[in-house]
């Protein structure tokens, strides 16, 4: 099975998308990742859904990247004596580490780190920013507010503190137990939520080693400031526009996202837009049109792919919400203006061999109309320096290794197959040209480009060429 897109759709599974039946509707309707959100689900669960999709995957015969989603530090205030308050603006409201519930007046803050970085004049927001509190003072023990919005509260609701950076762990202790399990399974990706500095990820990478792949999510404006260098340590990167969008001013996200894309641009990193893309459908067969507008952005803008994330996993229409996303990054790819946009986002090559070849490998795929850019892949650094290209034809990434073909699910452009190891370069043109042929890229007498390194099998070694002729097969 082959996509006619290059962009990538991730797609949450949940209640709504449980069972087999579902699960195989969603890849055949163009899911090409899916993401498994620890926030939410037992470990049963999970593995339920790992088991499913595993067998969906030999069923189709394509490789399915599993995405485990971290919770992360999430912040929350305690519960309240009634369940509920209602906070007027101007009001004082404290927040303090009595466990005791909550009143009108105050509540419990479980968080005693929080109390060490907070000071007079800073902002905390509660309930998705439902709520604005202005920091009056903190003494170590309660941190006493002045209510700028009124709004109700009711227990348990999230804490975002967008004016400071957090001196906790991008891992919890459940966050630890969930990535040991998700190990155990095998799934492809990591994914971490709230990272605040490239140390969040190391943390985390010496934790996974090379058993998974590490995407960050990027949650909090602290993150911003050391963008560059948390790009470098991560796999791939999301843009998370829930909390980011909580503790950002809403007209500077669109900005922060395209300025994130760019440096995952060029640091050839993949990228993912996510939330609140199709958050309409959740209830609705149809998005609406400003949606269709988003996520169609973040295709002409180059995006690596794009998630759903409540839309499949409890709405009431999950395959509807995959099948019209597909819809519509197709329709973009179509559009000539896409090609121009991406030409013009062009990056230049870094000073590296694997760069030089993959930049050599776009023009000369342009000026002889090669229908297919054939990648031989260990580790999947060939792919993704290839993906960084964003050539005219499609990549097609041919490694020995199924984890390598499922981690590359993820990357624009990349369609995954599985082969024996290679030898020579002889053996290496007889088998792209067959695997080109078989699965429906070329045709005899078409023109195919194949990039590799030499030795064979040893990573990070892009240093070959070579041009080939479908020939009859």
């Amino acid at each position: 099975m082959r996509r006619q897109r290059k962009a990538k759709i991730v797609a949450t599974l949940g209640p709504a998308s449980a069972d087999q039946s579902t699960i195989q509707a969603l890849f055949e309707a163009g899911a090409d990742v899916f993401r498994f959100n620890f926030s939410h689900g037992s470990h049963a669960d999970h593995q339920q859904r790992y088991e499913i999709v595993r067998a969906v995957e030999k069923a189709v015969g394509r490789p399915i990247a599993i995405l485990a989603d971290l919770q992360g530090p999430k912040l929350r205030i305690g519960q309240f004596a009634d369940g509920k308050i209602e906070l007027h603006a101007g009001q004082e409201f404290t927040l303090d580490r009595d466990t005791t519930p909550g009143s009108s007046q105050r509540v419990c803050l479980p968080h005693p780190e929080l109390f060490e970085v907070i000071a007079g004049g800073q902002a905390l927001l509660l309930d998705d920013g439902k709520v604005r509190l202005e920091v009056q003072s903190c003494d170590g023990q309660s941190i006493r507010t002045r209510v700028v919005n009124s709004g109700t509260l009711s227990d348990r609701k999230g804490v975002n503190v967008p004016d400071a950076v957090l001196p906790i762990p991008a891992l919890t202790e459940k966050d630890k137990r969930d990535l040991k399990f998700a190990l155990e399974l095998g799934v492809d990706w990591i994914a971490l939520s709230f990272v605040q500095r490239p140390e969040d990820v190391l943390e985390a990478r010496a934790l996974i080693g090379d058993r998974a792949s590490i995407l960050s999510k990027l949650e909090k404006p602290a993150a911003l400031e050391q963008l560059d260098a948390i790009v470098q340590v991560s796999d791939a990167i999301m843009v998370a526009r829930g909390d980011l969008g909580v503790e950002l001013p809403p007209e500077r996200v669109p900005g922060v996202q395209k300025r994130i894309l760019r440096v995952c641009r060029q640091h050839g990193k993949p990228i993912v837009i996510a939330t609140q893309m199709l958050e309409s459908m959740i209830t609705s067969p149809v998005p609406t049109r400003a949606e269709a507008s988003d996520v169609a952005s973040a295709i002409y803008d180059g995006a690596d792919a794009v998630m759903l994330s409540a839309e499949s996993a409890s709405g009431a229409y999950p395959l509807p919400a995959v099948s019209i996303m597909d819809r519509i990054i197709t329709e973009v790819e179509r559009d000539p203006l896409y090609q121009n946009m991406l030409d013009a986002q062009h990056e230049t090559p870094l000073p590296n061999r694997g760069d030089a070849i993959c930049s050599a490998l776009r023009d000369v795929t342009r000026i002889i109309g090669a229908k297919v850019t054939v990648t031989y892949t260990s580790s999947g650094h060939t792919s993704l320096r290839a993906a960084r290209e964003r050539p005219m034809a499609p990549i097609l990434s041919i490694t020995p290794k199924l984890a390598t073909a499922r981690r590359l699910a993820l990357v624009w452009g990349v369609h995954s197959t599985i082969s024996e190891q290679v030898h020579n370069e002889s053996e290496m043109v007889t088998a792209a040209c067959q695997t080109a042929f078989k699965e429906g890229f070329a045709k005899v007498g078409d023109q195919i480009a194949i990039t590799a390194g030499m030795p064979f099998g040893q990573p990070g070694s892009t240093n070959l060429l070579r041009l080939a002729e479908i020939w009859a097969q």
